[in-house]
């Protein structure tokens, strides 16, 4: 803390809960929680981990000084000998996207999810010491979320054993792959597999695509970055590359053949593995990106609520204090139920990492019973948990005032390197209307007898659920478990139920779902929140130590509950679950919550237990001693090095001195 004053200890003495506790419930356990803590303070601690000067680099600088970070950080990881969860969470709290994240994240799990064990052993060993380094070579130009759509092709030579990789139009480049553009030597490259002039579907091969001695690319190969991308620093620390094939060759066991193979006679056979272990894969990615919307909302709200409680404005009486920003209800009622969301998707996602579980060992037991239900679960939460964050830190960034468009604030560069989670491993609104076919599916199986599992269980009761009336009375009855999830369920079910209804009246249903889109996109969201909210309330129901912890907890799940009802009003009312009058008892009770998490707010956010390092924002500093940094980084800036600028006296002084004909305009 600077000079050892803690601007913001007033708030802290105003806990009534154990921070400590609350942390351990924020990480997930004591042990990961002692993990993250001793990392990220390593990481904190290392002046080359320094990141405040990201933002006035060229991209040229730029992208060496991630080159320079992603070396020293293997440095590191290899002398401290780190297991691969302490690799992982150095890697993160570096917080620079670089190559190693596509490597580690997206090659290397395909391998291992794809790959026989053959090709395991050939290729593993090499990616992990990182003697090779890879990267995720599937969207194209003219195709991202239509993977069936891919264009380049992967035709079978039989006289040579080999498959030939080829781009046959400019639409078929491969285009976005992190770590393509400059770093990957190799890549896991999807292609439509053609034998004999047949067509059998878009499959991974491991491709070699540059030198390992002089770092070329090898003969066929057309290769580059795509360009800078939105924001300061941000996501251009990365090499989005694309990539071009003219007939280029590969041996035929370099296609993955876990699930299907072409053998040496050019015969396409499936092997004994299940095609829909690539789901389970799909379940692991996806619930690790909601696990990182919780991380990037909670910094945004980290940020906001600290610089909410030192800003003061208006209010002064006889030359008293002002007021802290944070009173005010409108900052309240904008501030808190992001800080609520972003407990609520770390619950869903540490109950996603149980699913991914339970998943594989059914799987590895050959039960698919769950699958799909996991598979759309997954895809919906992917899809409400990246919008609603993107969402909330420009919103975070909105609530800090002027000061949160500084660059030092940290928020502008959060959003920039956020917002594409919005789109990749599957954009939103498509992964929106996967759900909801899954929901039309289980809807139109219900007269078959098929119980619906998992998350739709509650489709089962589709009866009662559709006679449903809340039975709210006063203010107090909405902070009842069951009186708010019995609302979401039946929300949830009569929107979908009312698109079955509207789908039936289409003769052709294919028609019909693409003139309701809009409808489903809807009852989908719906479908989604109840499972966040349902599983926050399963949260509550599990032993939770610490003085006031489960108290605090409880007023996020209601603050979550009701001011999604408050936002989405017009779902509960119109299809009569609950009434106008319940619904602002409900609104009523919202307000009487913030005043509860007011005291509290500032531990709330220290429970997410980030670093000053980690967080990178003067407004979000622990200490709260905002202005006189940002005075201090004000200075720091290039355009500061000298009094007056380079260009004044060429430009600005003639016009000045009014001798505009001698300017060199």
């Amino acid at each position: 803390m600077e000079d050892g004053v803690d601007h913001l200890a007033f708030e802290r003495s105003k806990a009534q809960f154990d921070v400590d506790e609350m942390k351990i419930v924020w990480a997930g356990s004591r042990q990961e929680f002692e993990l993250s803590d001793r990392i990220s303070r390593l990481v904190a601690s290392d002046p080359a981990f320094r990141k405040d000067d990201r933002i006035t680099l060229d991209r040229k600088e730029l992208f060496k000084n991630t080159l320079r970070k992603a070396a020293y950080a293997w440095k590191r990881i290899t002398e401290l000998r780190l297991n691969e969860q302490e690799a992982y969470k150095l890697r993160s709290f570096v917080d620079q996207p670089a190559f190693t994240d596509l490597h580690w994240g997206m090659f290397v799990p395909a391998i291992q999810g794809q790959g026989t064990e053959e090709q395991q052993q050939k290729w593993l060993p090499l990616a992990y010491k990182m003697q090779i380094i890879g990267c995720y070579a599937q969207t194209e130009l003219g195709h991202g979320s239509n993977v069936q759509g891919l264009e380049t092709t992967a035709t079978f030579d039989p006289k040579t054993d080999e498959f030939i990789i080829h781009s046959p139009t400019l639409t078929s480049s491969k285009w976005w792959p992190g770590g393509l553009g400059k770093i990957s030597t190799h890549g896991v490259v999807y292609a439509r597999l053609i034998i004999d002039g047949q067509d059998h579907g878009v499959h991974g091969f491991i491709v070699q695509l540059r030198s390992l001695d002089d770092h070329y690319p090898l003969p066929g190969i057309t290769i580059g970055d795509i360009g800078m991308k939105f924001g300061n620093g941000a996501y251009n620390t990365m090499d989005n590359g694309l990539l071009r094939f003219d007939h280029v060759r590969i041996p035929r066991n370099q296609m993955l053949m876990r699930v299907s193979q072409v053998t040496r006679e050019g015969k396409f056979v499936h092997s004994d593995v299940p095609r829909q272990l690539v789901y389970g894969t799909m379940v692991n990615v996806r619930q690790k990106i909601v696990s990182d919307a919780s991380v990037a909302l909670s910094r945004a709200v980290c940020i906001a609520t600290r610089y909410s409680a030192v800003r003061r404005q208006f209010g002064s009486h006889n030359g008293g204090l002002e007021t802290q920003v944070i009173d005010y209800k409108t900052q309240q009622a904008r501030l808190f139920p992001l800080l609520a969301s972003a407990y609520a998707f770390r619950f869903a996602g540490e109950w996603l990492k149980w699913l991914y579980r339970d998943v594989t060992e059914r799987l590895q037991a050959n039960d698919f019973s769950t699958l799909p239900e996991a598979h759309a679960c997954t895809a919906g939460l992917k899809s409400l948990t990246t919008t609603a964050t993107a969402d909330a830190i420009e919103e975070c960034r909105k609530l800090c005032g002027g000061h949160g468009y500084l660059c030092s604030s940290g928020l502008p560069e959060l959003f920039a390197v956020y917002v594409p989670a919005c789109t990749y491993e599957g954009d939103n609104t498509v992964l929106l209307l996967q759900v909801a076919r899954h929901l039309m599916k289980t809807i139109s199986q219900l007269g078959s007898g098929r119980k619906p599992v998992g998350t739709t269980a509650y489709m089962g009761r589709l009866d009662q659920l559709t006679q449903y009336h809340s039975d709210v009375k006063k203010a107090e009855d909405w902070l009842k478990p069951n009186v708010v999830l019995e609302a979401f369920e039946a929300r949830a079910a009569r929107m979908s139920v009312a698109c079955a209804q509207n789908l039936s009246k289409f003769a052709n249903p294919e028609e019909g779902f693409q003139e309701l889109l809009a409808d489903l996109a809807e009852a989908a969201v719906a479908h989604c929140q109840l499972i966040v909210v349902s599983k926050f309330i399963e949260k509550l129901q599990q032993d939770i130590p610490g003085k006031g912890v489960r108290q605090q907890l409880e007023v996020l799940c209601s603050i979550y509950a009701l001011s999604l009802l408050h936002k989405h009003l017009g779902d509960f009312l119109s299809t009569g679950c609950i009434n106008p009058k319940q619904g602002s008892l409900a609104s009523e009770q919202l307000r009487y919550l913030y005043s509860q998490v007011r005291p509290n707010a500032i531990a709330l956010v220290d429970a997410f237990n980030y670093t000053d390092h980690y967080l990178g924002s003067i407004l979000g500093r622990y200490d709260g001693n905002v202005y006189p940094k940002l005075y201090e980084e004000a200075w720091k800036d290039p355009l500061n090095d000298s009094v007056v600028p380079d260009g004044f006296k060429e430009y600005v002084q003639p016009m000045l001195k009014q001798q505009l004909r001698n300017a060199r305009l």
